[in-house]
């Protein structure tokens, strides 16, 4: 399959960002088959705000 570089949207900002041909490729060899809502920007600070809530990660505190 030939991947070619896609314009997309960002649904939190607005801002344009290109889902290029390497992205696509690297998408379709772990089975994602939806397409990035948010620009490289957003998914970062998304990332780290729900870093704290994300599953599987505990703190545990030792007294």
């Amino acid at each position: 399959m030939s991947f070619q570089d896609k314009s997309l949207k960002c649904t939190d900002c607005g801002t344009g960002f290109t889902f290029t041909s390497g992205e696509q490729e690297f998408f379709a060899t772990k089975g994602l088959t939806n397409e990035p809502k948010r620009c490289p920007g957003c998914r970062k600070a998304k990332k780290l705000q729900n870093g704290s809530s994300s599953y599987g990660h505990h703190s545990y505190s030792s007294n």
